[in-house]
């Protein structure tokens, strides 16, 4: 009986730091020859971190990438290794796997289909490849796929196994989170094991870069679809998985629906590498059980934490600077900061007005209390009344309105943005998704920072998560008062943000339909919201492009998220409300 063990590094890289990569591929290659695998398969384009963006435009960095790759293939000895790597090929990129053997490059598969919609770009970079490869490993063929090619059934996993003879399909993958993606991943994969007939091991990337999370979850199905080993969530980690008797009890794959992927998948020829088998080890079997799936709270919770950790060491910030207003925002988006960075690279700040409320400033205190945060507090009623001073004689005869209550929040925004040059502390920004998307946000005020941690967070969502922070901490580390308190901008005589915006529970639904899901206005009267709140709340999303365009990075975590997701023109007079 053929025994192949195969190991699923799932690791996270950094874009662009290829020496760092390459280092952590080697010890990870090392620890899979400890364990004696034959196998050791890395995530796509792990080699130079994903996505690399503009720097595939840059012939020194594909030539830097080669280079790097032929270290790797020189520490591979004793070991079979898939390596996913951008391949420059005379004028063309290639999103590339690379097949190494004993210290010997053996091999080159190129991804067929390249995605072009929501956060992939690639048909701007890679031209795609026409053939599939098959290698045979101590008997057992195995095809090599990378991320969408799998997400065909007519893509390349059905040419390797009808013409290679691929009794296995590995995917390696770099595929973006968002809550719900896990379970559309294994079930898009599930049914491709079972079509054709196929044991499926999907080694996905982790980490946070930029925008994006890579949340892992790597796993392997057996023929009959069923989950029979899984990696970790939202950290690194190593499957090992023993593989048995791959070709004993094949049975043809089915035909696949021929409408629903490209046929070029299936125009191609397919590669043969035939590897020498190696010799088989006396081998202890390998433990894999199921690591438990994250709930719902518990895997957003986790990819917010991973995003601010990733984002902090990547670009090597020594602490994050939070505005704490005393609210449910600011509060959620500290208890994230330090359990991703630790307490002692979280600074809080209070910049209370003539309209703060006692309540707030109390909170406030508690709140970074029960954190052990430093605190600072710097009032900002002297610096506002100067600047009306200085303003009073143009705006002489005019009443107030947002103009001062802008003006309060682009105090705090120069405030902050100043101890940020001053100490090098990065400001993380504390605006939600359903303020973002309407224009409840003030630019170069609230809006002023580095990084946004609940840019992508609906309103709703912002208290589900403070609860969940809540109940996981065993006590009321965000004080009941912030949760239940009626959320205020305070920068008006008692104002509550429902005197300007629908209350959140429809406000995040028309949002949801109309941005996540590009429902027309009729389409959204239709599920029964008011026809009057779908136009007023429709205007302000198509009104507010030009501030979502200037504000920071934040993560992503619902299927569309501001920035690279959804592309709108600032100049734009198309209207969905009539």
């Amino acid at each position: 009986m053929s025994i192949l063990r195969i190991t699923l590094a799932q690791i996270n890289p950094t874009v662009g730091d290829l020496a760092g990569n390459r280092d952590k591929i080697i010890r990870n290659i090392e620890k899979a020859k400890e364990k004696n695998a034959d196998l050791v398969t890395f995530p796509e384009l792990s080699l130079s971190g994903y996505p690399p963006e503009d720097l595939l435009l840059k012939r020194q960095f594909l030539d830097d990438c080669r280079k790097t790759l032929k270290d790797v293939v020189t520490e591979s000895n004793g070991i079979t290794c898939l390596l996913g790597f951008p391949e420059a090929s005379g004028s063309f990129v290639h999103n590339s796997a690379a097949l190494i053997h004993d210290g010997t490059l053996m091999g080159t598969y190129r991804k067929i289909l390249l995605p072009n919609y929501s956060v992939f770009d690639e048909n701007r970079y890679f031209k795609p490849g026409n053939e599939g490869l098959v290698f045979t490993l101590n008997g057992i063929p195995i095809g090599i796929n990378i991320c969408e090619d799998s997400w065909f059934l007519n893509g390349p996993a059905k040419l390797e196994v009808q013409k290679g003879g691929a009794r296995v399909i590995v995917n390696i993958s770099a595929s973006p989170y968002f809550a719900g993606k896990r379970e559309l991943r294994e079930k898009i994969l599930r049914e491709l094991a079972l079509k054709n007939r196929c044991f499926i091991l999907y080694n996905n990337l982790v980490g946070g870069q930029d925008e994006l999370i890579f949340d892992g979850g790597s796993f392997v199905l057996d023929p009959e679809g069923k989950l029979v080993a899984s990696s970790k969530q939202f950290e690194e980690d190593m499957l090992f998985f023993d593989l048995e008797g791959a070709q004993a009890g094949f049975i043809e794959p089915e035909d696949a629906d021929p409408s629903i992927s490209p046929d070029k998948a299936l125009t191609g020829e397919v590669q043969r590498v035939i590897i020498t088998s190696v010799a088989l080890r006396v081998k202890q079997p390998v433990v894999t059980g199921q690591i438990r799936w994250l709930d719902y709270l518990d895997e957003v919770y986790s990819a917010l934490v991973l995003g601010v950790s990733d984002y902090m060491r990547k670009n090597g910030f020594p602490k994050v600077l939070i505005g704490i207003s005393g609210g449910i925002d600011s509060a959620l988006t500290a208890a994230i900061a330090v359990d991703a960075l630790g307490a002692e690279a979280v600074v809080g700040v209070t910049m209370p007005s003539l309209f703060s409320s006692e309540g707030t400033k109390d909170d406030a205190r508690v709140l970074s209390d029960n954190l052990g945060i430093r605190l600072l507090s710097i009032p900002i009623e002297d610096v506002f009344n100067s600047y009306i001073g200085t303003l009073k004689p143009i705006f002489s005869g005019m009443a107030p309105d947002v103009t001062e209550e802008n003006i309060q929040a682009r105090i705090r925004g120069n405030l902050l943005m100043a101890l940020s040059n001053k100490f090098g502390w990065l400001v993380l920004t504390t605006g939600n998704k359903s303020e973002t998307a309407v224009g409840y946000c003030t630019l170069y005020g609230d809006m002023a920072g580095g990084f946004g941690v609940i840019k992508d967070v609906p309103k709703a969502l912002v208290y589900k998560l403070s609860e969940y922070k809540n109940q996981k901490a065993g006590r009321s580390v965000i004080p009941i008062s912030i949760i239940k308190r009626e959320p205020s901008a305070e920068l008006r005589p008692d104002q509550k943000d429902q005197d300007s915006l629908p209350p959140y529970d429809k406000l995040d639904g028309i949002i949801e339909a109309y941005v996540e899901r590009d429902m027309s206005y009729a389409d959204i009267v239709g599920m029964g919201y008011d026809e009057d709140m779908v136009t007023q709340v429709i205007r302000m999303v198509d009104r507010n492009e030009y501030k979502r365009r200037q504000a920071p990075p934040g993560i992503k975590i619902t299927p569309k998220a501001f920035g690279k997701d959804r592309r709108l023109p600032i100049s734009n007079r198309y209207t969905h409300s009539d």
